[in-house]
């Protein structure tokens, strides 16, 4: 009945009935014995199995082979700033941007003639330690104007990486706060200066007594103190419009009624080129998605530009139009001296001006079209300045549609008893 079975299988259920027997003889009960003898049967069997061969362990499951890891050329590779590997003074590999920025041919060079740059040779010329380095900054590799960062480390197997991190875009951004600081404090320091010294003239008992006098130096004093305010009231609403770029404006705004208002508001103003304004408005455009108040600046702005620069008596033409792109345009033109080509890309850059002298005389800031290029961007827009000297400027600003707007009377225009009224 054994047959079958392995020595040490029967060997161990021998175990088994010899444990059950001593069970019924130590409680003379018999249901504990079987339950050990059916239990002990059952574990021998399983654990044993039936034949006297060495007992099969699980075989592993065949491992899945692993992609070779990629080499040094092609890790550098998708580093998207410069790396140099540096193995006894000599670079051995450069990724693609280093080879642009230094040249094809500085592999296999010493690496101080591949980074040619005085302020990196004694860095590069002395052994690396495991004490931390702080960067090197290299002005004028690549080009003149280019800053770089220059990282080395030390790698496992002796080599040196070196990491060329470029930071001319903070430099830029430094130099444009330390002139935005600097030409602030002089714009407000130029009408303060003057109001001390007429202050200072009207406490002379002679200046004092003089009516016509007095009344000169007190609109004097008025006019520098309203300058003054304006550059406040600028450098307040450009630091707004910056904190507020990237939440993007959703409110439909009828441009049409708005350039209707302003041109209204500069009428009540009373100012003596404001009766030049021409406004062309085609009735058909849409509503732009935008923020009523700072859309209305920006054509304060660009109205009061062609104000104090167009020639007086010439008319300042408003157009609004919608391209076939179903972009919304609006455009200031005025009839001046114009500007000159070499000026042009200068003019959104804050404090900024074509003509100093004039623009002061005129009571602008020189933050007028920073101001617009903030609001338009701000909007995700672009707007445009072309002028030819001698004939005058146009400024044309581009703004998206409101798109629930904008599908609507899509949907209108294509009904054929839809008409568009042009004005």
């Amino acid at each position: 009945m054994l047959q079958g079975f392995g020595s040490r299988t029967i060997t161990a259920i021998a175990l088994v009935v010899v444990a059950a027997i001593a069970v019924f003889l130590l409680d003379w009960d018999l249901q504990p014995a079987i339950i050990t003898l059916v239990g002990g049967i059952a574990a021998a069997l399983a654990a044993t199995g039936t034949g006297d061969g060495p007992i099969e362990m699980l075989r592993p499951v065949e491992s899945v082979r692993q992609p070779s890891p990629p080499d040094v050329q092609e890790i550098i590779q998708a580093i998207v700033q410069p790396v140099l590997i540096v193995a006894d003074g000599r670079v051995t590999h450069a990724n693609t941007v280093a080879l642009a920025l230094l040249g094809k041919h500085i592999v296999g060079e010493d690496v101080r003639v591949a980074i040619r740059h005085p302020g990196a040779a004694e860095r590069l010329a002395s052994p690396t330690t495991g004490v931390p380095q702080g960067p090197i900054n290299l002005v004028g590799l690549g080009t003149k104007d280019q800053h770089w960062e220059m990282h080395v480390t030390r790698a496992s197997g002796g080599q040196r990486i070196v990491q060329l991190v470029d930071q001319t875009g903070n430099y830029a951004a430094e130099r444009m706060r330390v002139d935005f600081v600097a030409n602030a404090s002089h714009e407000l320091r130029t009408p303060l200066a003057s109001i001390l010294g007429y202050i200072e003239t009207l406490g002379d008992d002679k200046a004092g007594e003089d009516a016509q006098v007095r009344g000169r130096f007190l609109k004097i004093m008025f006019d520098e103190a309203r300058r003054m305010q304006r550059l406040v009231e600028d450098l307040i609403s450009l630091s707004r419009i910056e904190a507020e770029k990237y939440r993007l404006p959703d409110r439909a705004v009828d441009l049409g009624a708005l350039i209707s208002e302003v041109r209204s508001e500069l009428l009540d103003a009373q100012d003596k080129r404001s009766g030049d304004i021409v406004t062309d408005i085609d009735l058909g455009v849409p509503p732009v998605a935008g923020d009523r108040a700072q859309l209305s600046q920006v054509l304060h702005n660009l109205i009061g530009n062609a104000m104090k620069y167009g020639r007086p008596g010439s008319p300042i033409t408003v157009k609004l139009w919608r391209d076939a792109a179903g972009t919304v345009r609006i455009s200031v033109g005025d009839e001046g001296d114009g500007i000159a080509p070499e000026h042009l890309p200068r003019l959104t850059e804050r404090f900024y001006r074509v003509d100093p002298g004039r623009s002061r005389a005129a009571g602008g800031t020189g933050l007028g079209l920073a101001i617009v290029k903030h609001i338009i961007e701000r909007h995700r827009g672009r707007f445009d300045v072309t002028s030819t000297l001698g004939k005058g400027t146009t400024v044309t600003v581009m703004l998206p549609a409101h798109v629930q707007t904008y599908q609507a009377k899509t949907a209108s225009t294509s009904d054929p008893k839809a008409t568009v009224i042009k004005r």
